[in-house]
């Protein structure tokens, strides 16, 4: 795939080619994966490439930069869809209200009380996820396996719209387990969204019924 200056921008094909064989391998349509493009600490040079190619679902982990780069962008490229995939404080939750489309780092009580009050405010309703930490590890975000029935229940009291669940997998272990582990737990509770999956383990997250992946390197490359 080459852009106007001839240039050869092919990870965004191959990525799609990757989900194209993996959801065949799972009998699914690849259409019902929808590929974040993880934009965090990426310039606007870096990610106008892929808006070029009609990549329009970006991915970025904090309020300031993302409101710091993409105004501009959507405004040169419609139709752009923003997802917040870090961990979100609830200081900024009127911000995110404003600027993202997606959010799929909803964790606990506070947030969702907060984000409640900022879509009340902002009239509008942002489809969320509710992050799980699925490795129970102490240094990552997302509630407990044992918290999700309780956040759900919260969430509807206060008006936020949860569409499915979230995670990030223990690192250097197979994920596999923990993405079945994911699909079961939205079952359980009447989800139908799974947000998990990344550069490394993408193809294994679709076969398990991922609907978004969140890739950065994989198409951006490694960070300098």
């Amino acid at each position: 795939m080459e852009n106007a200056n001839g240039e050869n921008h092919g990870a965004l094909g191959d990525a799609h080619t990757h989900i194209g064989k993996a959801a065949a391998i799972a009998g699914r349509d690849p259409g019902e994966v929808t590929l974040v493009a993880v934009s965090k600490m990426r310039d606007p040079a870096d990610i106008k490439p892929l808006l070029e190619q009609g990549q329009r679902v970006f991915g970025e982990n904090r309020v300031q930069e993302a409101a710091a780069k993409w105004p501009e962008l959507k405004a040169a490229y419609p139709g752009v869809e923003l997802h917040l995939i870090g961990q979100l404080q609830s200081n900024k939750a009127d911000e995110a209200a404003a600027l993202f489309d997606y959010i799929h780092s909803v964790d606990r009580l506070s947030l969702i009380k907060a984000l409640g009050k900022a879509f009340g405010k902002a009239g509008r309703s942002l489809p969320c996820f509710l992050q799980v930490n699925i490795g129970e590890e102490d240094q990552k975000g997302g509630c407990a396996i044992d918290d999700i029935t309780a956040l759900l229940e919260a969430a509807t009291q206060h008006g936020v719209n949860i569409i499915g669940l979230m995670c990030l997998p223990p690192a250097d272990v197979q994920p596999a387990p923990y993405f079945a582990l994911l699909r079961e737990l939205a079952q359980r509770a009447g989800l139908s969204q799974l947000s998990m999956g990344m550069s490394a383990d993408y193809q294994s997250a679709v076969q398990l019924g991922a609907t978004h992946i969140r890739i950065g390197t994989a198409l951006f490359g490694p960070r300098d």
